[in-house]
């Protein structure tokens, strides 16, 4: 059953529009779930609080792809069961890939945190705009679905090695794009008021919004 159908059962608050996502995306919302709590009972909890979340959320939100919608809740909410946990059931898989992550961000705060963070989100998918679509894949399969190392060269074809060498590339690219652009915030800062600098970032948004709803094309 293609999205708009299923997205169309929600709207009629039919029994299928539960049972279809279930039926279509399950695997790969438990594979989310599961990479980032490593635990199977704590996992299929996530996955059955998104689909009742969207549920609750369909009507009104109509989205043009349901299985990203479903996959950014069933992940939200698995991040916020890692952090629930206590200590002793942090899952290591998911901590290398934070450990990974947090060279690339010149910050106090933790990486978490950072993720979290409205602006940094904007900056990511900047820089995720920027990348040509095999890296982009590349660098999602790792860092939002959690896929490892063997199960992203067997998805693109490539060698497990091949995979860490252009991982470590994004990973450097990202800190270089950031570091850019923390250092044109301080400057921005240097020049302006906060105020200011706030009002020139919102500024800046409407324009590349505008830009890209009038001539432009998102991917």
């Amino acid at each position: 059953m293609e999205d708009g159908q299923i997205i169309q059962l929600f709207f009629e608050r039919s029994e299928r529009a539960i049972r279809e996502p279930e039926r279509k995306y399950g695997g790969l919302c438990r594979s989310i779930a599961g990479k980032i709590l490593n635990d199977r009972e704590d996992a299929e909890e996530c996955v059955n609080d998104a689909l009742l979340a969207v549920w609750n959320a369909i009507p009104p939100n109509r989205p043009d792809m349901l299985q990203p919608y479903l996959c950014r809740i069933v992940r939200n909410l698995s991040l916020k069961k890692y952090h629930s946990n206590t200590a002793q059931k942090r899952n290591r898989q998911y901590d290398v890939l934070l450990e990974e992550l947090s060279d690339c961000l010149d910050s106090g705060r933790s990486v978490e945190e950072e993720i979290l963070a409205r602006e940094l989100a904007e900056e990511l998918n900047a820089f995720l705009k920027a990348l040509d679509s095999r890296d982009r894949i590349l660098f999602v399969q790792r860092y939002w679905y959690c896929l490892s190392i063997p199960e992203i060269a067997e998805n693109l074809r490539m060698t497990r090695n091949a995979v860490r060498v252009r991982l470590h590339r994004l990973r450097e690219r990202l800190k270089r794009y950031l570091g850019q652009k923390e250092a044109y915030g301080r400057e921005s800062e240097k020049n302006g008021t906060p105020a200011e600098c706030r009002k020139g970032r919102q500024e800046r948004r409407a324009d590349e919004h505008q830009g890209t709803g009038s001539g432009g094309q998102r991917h």
